[in-house]
């Protein structure tokens, strides 16, 4: 579809900046982040120039409601998310907002909680701190770490991208290449489900990515004590070229401040995790240690 007619884009200068286009621009570099995604990517899926969608995150242009709908559509997200929130459609939301606002992140915490527990029985889960799940960006040793843990306890070891590609028929290269982004957040959801449902007992190493799904990230933290494993981004970086990753986001000359992004965008919802381990400035032996003493310090705990 031709981009010019599809947007209008006005610049302005940055002392008039427009609060209402900059908390849009923030709210796209938001959802761009936590889903992993270059600002070239989501142009290109999008239909826009690079440099129109550099000026509709820095709050200087005010794009057309066409170019909003097809960024929200790269994004994998409802107009509605992208432009504003849900809370304001209904009474109830309104109602429910007004009890949530203005709390700390503790409190949020226990209502999600109460809530999950209230609408949907299943979360309640007598084994799920016997379910350790190690989330984090890629890089942080939840496959290394994850298999000494689980021989160390005695446990089955599952890495659910590889549980994913059993239930697609297929590679995770091959699922986003041909289905796209959105049947693989259906495959890793349906991935998870089949492992809690099979694993009483089990040390899980998850994509990075899984938090970008609420849905799926619910379930996680409903039916599994989750380890956040923390690194400074260019430990992550350094163990990813080591595995001999070529992939673009590591070929690339700005990676380091995609992946700082990333784990910018990410961060609030890793940190829901029961636990968090940093394995900065750690060897492998040490980052084991730290995980092994957290995860047994909760397990006494549960006990």
């Amino acid at each position: 579809m031709n981009e010019r007619a599809h947007e209008t884009v006005s610049v302005v200068d940055e002392a008039s900046k427009n609060p209402l286009l900059v908390a849009l621009g923030e709210r796209v570099r938001n959802l761009r982040a936590r889903r992993g995604l270059t600002r070239k990517a989501v142009a290109v899926a999008a239909d826009v120039s690079e440099r129109h969608l550099a000026n509709l995150e820095y709050g200087t242009g005010n794009a057309s409601i066409l170019v909003l709908q097809q960024v929200a559509g790269a994004l994998q997200c409802s107009l509605a998310e992208l432009v504003g929130d849900v809370t304001t459609s209904s009474p109830e939301w309104l109602l429910i907002r007004e009890l949530l606002e203005r709390r700390g992140e503790a409190d949020l915490r226990r209502a999600r909680i109460a809530l999950g527990e209230l609408l949907d029985s299943s979360s309640v889960d007598a084994s799920r701190n016997r379910r350790i799940a190690l989330i984090g960006l890629r890089g942080a040793g939840k496959s290394t770490l994850g298999q000494m843990l689980a021989d160390d306890l005695e446990v089955p070891f599952i890495e659910l991208s590889r549980e994913i590609e059993k239930v697609a028929g297929c590679s995770v290269r091959e699922i986003h290449d041909l289905y796209g982004t959105n049947a693989y957040r259906r495959y890793e959801r349906r991935a998870l489900e089949e492992t809690v449902q099979i694993y009483s007992e089990v040390v899980i190493a998850t994509p990075g990515g899984i938090v970008s799904d609420p849905a799926t990230f619910n379930q996680l933290l409903a039916h599994c004590a989750t380890v956040w494993l923390q690194a400074a981004p260019e430990e992550h970086m350094g163990r990813v070229a080591a595995q001999g990753d070529t992939r673009p986001m590591a070929a690339s000359k700005e990676a380091m401040d995609d992946l700082r992004r990333i784990l910018a965008g990410r961060a609030a919802f890793y940190s829901k995790a029961d636990m968090v381990v940093d394995t900065s400035g750690r060897d492998l032996a040490q980052s084991f240690q730290a995980l092994r003493a957290a995860v047994r310090e909760s397990l006494a705990e549960a006990a």
